[in-house]
């Protein structure tokens, strides 16, 4: 049975993601990554993303910019905008994201993946 709290989620190599709104336009999610992993270094066509760092320290990449990020920081990823976040912490990093735009799954286009996906 499905968890009430979510419309959908998927356990992946880093971690978790579950999805809390689903609407035209928008949709919001929390991302749990591992103690030592990282998402792929990736893109999106049709989407922009607001991070916001609930809990958890992490290694922002966007585009040729790298910096650390902790609870409390913001983090806005603009369509077309290389990005990924690293746990360097101890404990889980959890981030509420905000997708803006055509918000689909599959617009994920990666260039690199620690886990072989493509």
């Amino acid at each position: 049975m499905a968890d009430p709290r979510w419309l959908d989620a998927d356990d992946r190599p880093w971690g978790r993601w579950e999805e809390y709104l689903n609407e035209p336009g928008y949709r919001v999610k929390r991302i749990i990554v591992h103690p030592g992993q990282r998402l792929s270094l990736q893109k999106h066509r049709h989407r922009s993303e607001h991070w916001a760092i609930a809990s958890g320290s992490g290694r922002f990449t966007l585009d040729d910019a790298v910096r650390p990020v902790t609870t409390g920081d913001a983090l806005f990823i603009p369509v077309g905008g290389v990005h990924r976040i690293e746990n360097v912490g101890e404990e889980p990093l959890v981030i509420i994201e905000t997708q803006l735009g055509l918000c689909i799954e599959d617009d994920i286009i990666r260039i690199e993946d620690d886990y072989g996906r493509s």
